[in-house]
């Protein structure tokens, strides 16, 4: 199974460590995303990908497409994922590979209507509400994008990047360093040994601590 992670840039370099969804049940904790900056990161493919009853013949296509999307052939994996899509068309993941790879090429509009055909297909599809996010913050629309990575974790509990990109939505652009925290203990309780989000981890602990003091002082 193909656990794929990327921080989010829209760098082809960064994107060709990226493969795509799981080829059946849900993606756990996922890798740990070894970030540089806070970032939020591409889905994993928690919450489905292809269902584990799939004719060998669609999991050979998925799997193809998936080795050349991760390759950075972007344009070539669309078409792919197109094709795949054509045969089989109720397998969400796929729809969300396309979103990643409209995303990437600055189509918002083309990734939003692949996510909204993952999600109509499964509703509880943790991936397809973390990319929602993803593509909702990244039009300014903070609130709206954290209610998209709550689904997420709402469907998937156990869906590690999404709690990482809700403890970068919460510190960075919504500035509640207690939810922030709370969040990114969650993830690094998931994947553990995560030395760059243990420095943050301490980093916003001292920082809470530090205004917690203020207010005590200023009351």
């Amino acid at each position: 199974m193909l656990l794929p992670h990327c921080i989010e840039q829209r760098s082809a370099g960064c994107l060709m460590l990226l493969a795509a969804l799981l080829l059946s049940g849900c993606g756990g904790a996922g890798p740990k995303p070894q970030p540089e900056s806070r970032q939020e990161v591409v889905a994993d493919g928690a919450g489905g990908g292809l269902r584990p009853e799939i004719p060998p013949q669609a999991q050979t296509m998925f799997e193809q497409a998936t080795a050349i999307m991760g390759s950075g052939d972007f344009l070539d994996a669309e078409l792919r994922f197109k094709e795949f899509l054509l045969r089989y068309p109720d397998y969400p993941g796929a729809y969300v590979n396309l979103a990643i790879i409209h995303a990437n090429n600055g189509n918002d509009a083309a990734a939003q209507a692949a996510i909204e055909s993952a999600l109509a297909l499964d509703p509880s599809h943790a991936a397809a509400w973390n990319q929602q996010g993803m593509l909702l913050r990244r039009n300014g629309k903070f609130v709206e994008a954290e209610a998209a990575y709550l689904k997420a974790v709402t469907a998937a509990p156990d869906y590690a990047l999404a709690h990482y990109n809700l403890g970068v939505l919460n510190e960075l652009y919504l500035q509640r360093l207690e939810i922030a925290l709370q969040h990114f203990e969650q993830y690094q309780s998931l994947v553990g040994g995560d030395e760059q989000v243990e420095k943050w981890i301490a980093d916003l602990t001292r920082r809470v601590a530090s205004n917690q003091r203020t207010a005590n002082v200023a009351e």
